[in-house]
């Protein structure tokens, strides 16, 4: 299988774990995140669909630009898409408890773990395919100023 297959493959990974995190996320938007406190620099609620639809498909790339090296260099290529397989996870989990638990306080500690995986999963990358850890760089900036809002939330609701 060539990346030209891999790289549709990780898309619908990745855009299903999106989605599926948008299935809690989605019915809190309107109910219980309107009545929070929120920051200056919180961003318009509408842009947040169109940057992680970026964000995925980004993720999914440079997955099946790591994936493609799986003959050259198995054992760092399966460590390093366990590493992001562990992110994808965490990732989808954080709407969980902040949505679908109210939870901020939780989702704070949760993205705190979640940003350090993708930095994991960035270093692992970075070894086996330069521009895979190069499209991680939005998603790392992206994740970093969510911990903020996040936690700029939590405070200003505690």
């Amino acid at each position: 299988m060539n990346k030209f297959v891999k790289i549709p493959i990780a898309i619908i990974i990745c855009l299903t774990v999106g989605y599926s995190a948008s299935l809690v996320t989605r019915p809190s938007i309107e109910t219980w995140y309107v009545t929070l406190e929120k920051p200056v620099f919180n961003p318009p609620n509408w842009i947040f669909m169109p940057v992680w639809t970026v964000l995925y498909i980004l993720m999914a790339i440079a997955a099946a630009l790591v994936w493609d090296k799986i003959k050259e260099n198995t054992e760092e290529v399966k460590k390093a898409l366990l590493f992001f397989i562990i992110q994808l996870i965490l990732n989808s989990i954080w709407s969980y408890l902040f949505f679908g638990l109210k939870n901020p306080m939780l989702a704070l500690i949760e993205i705190v773990l979640l940003w350090l995986m993708i930095y994991e999963t960035y270093l692992k990358f970075i070894k086996i395919n330069k521009i895979s850890a190069y499209l991680l760089i939005p998603y790392l900036a992206w994740v970093g100023f969510a911990t903020v809002l996040n936690a700029s939330i939590w405070w200003l609701n505690k």
